[in-house]
């Protein structure tokens, strides 16, 4: 079985979880995922089943969208509903206002990762430093978000609740940018709830629960769930004759006519071989799938 199941992670379960449901759904321990989510995420999170995993920085590195909901009125120790939590006096903004510190977002921007995080600096992981009550200072890195729209608000006594819809690049912290807003606005800020529903370009509205999983496994069904990896890499699609084939597969660098420069996904009628960088029409393997996997 080679290719990615596009699965709608549930709240609670970690990546790593449903890593092992499709280990034990599958019989095969080389599975992994395309970008982690936390235990109080949902929504797209590809796993990669077989040779796929060798293509797990490829997927990983793709826009992303997120649904979130973003509190503002407190501020969080773990940036997130997790806690604990402070309550902040101070006005709330209006929905003007708040559009406008959204739209603040918007582009390329150092960003600080949260204190609670899987980001290792020194040697050290800063969720665990957090924890023992000596934070790491982690350095900020660049980010980019495309596009932050807001699609409602809720109002309570001393707290508001923005949903929003997010678009960013890899590596973007929604935690992150719920602080920053809160920070903005006066109001302290964090995330309560986040869905995702884009990644490695599959979408949500064709994920697949665990619960249908195991049912497809049950029924002996479970590859109908199993996407083909070469449809996902965003990069130009290459096709190979028999002769290329053979080079290619072996190592050499086949010379081509025409091909784009650059990385490439390369294959034969129609299956994929692996990725290769072209270069001055030299067609150099990157990776390789097994011979069993390939046409």
């Amino acid at each position: 079985m080679l290719g990615v199941v596009n699965l709608d992670k549930p709240v609670g379960p970690t990546s790593h979880d449903m890593v092992g449901l499709l280990r034990r759904l599958t019989g095969t321990r080389r599975i992994g995922h395309a970008g982690t989510l936390d235990p109080l995420a949902s929504g797209v999170l590809p796993i990669l089943v077989g040779a796929a995993t060798r293509f797990s920085q490829e997927l990983t590195g793709g826009n992303k969208r997120y649904e979130a909901i973003i509190r503002l009125g407190a501020r969080s120790l773990t940036d997130d509903a997790q806690g604990p939590i402070t309550a902040v006096d101070g006005p709330l903004p209006t929905e003007a206002g708040l559009t406008a510190a959204l739209e603040g977002f918007v582009g390329t921007f150092e960003q600080r990762p949260p204190d609670f995080s899987a980001r290792k600096q020194g040697g050290q992981t800063a969720h665990r430093a957090a924890r023992a009550g000596a934070p790491i200072e982690l350095a900020a890195r660049s980010v980019r978000v495309d596009g932050i729209d807001l699609l409602g608000v809720d109002r309570g006594d001393g707290w508001l609740d923005a949903r929003v819809d997010i678009r960013c690049g890899p590596g973007t912290y929604i935690r992150s940018i719920a602080r920053d807003l809160g920070e903005r606005l006066g109001t302290g800020g964090y995330l309560r709830a986040l869905r995702r529903t884009e990644a490695a370009g599959l979408s949500v509205r064709d994920a697949i629960d665990p619960a249908s999983l195991e049912a497809l496994a049950a029924d002996g069904r479970l590859a109908e769930a199993v996407q083909p990896v070469g449809e996902l890499l965003s990069m130009p699609h290459i096709e190979l004759d028999a002769d290329a084939v053979r080079r290619f597969v072996t190592g050499s660098s086949p010379r081509l006519a025409d091909a784009p420069e650059g990385r490439v996904a390369v294959f034969a009628g129609g299956e994929l071989l692996g990725v290769g960088s072209v270069s001055e029409g030299l067609l150099r393997p990157e990776k390789v799938l097994p011979r069993e996997a390939q046409p």
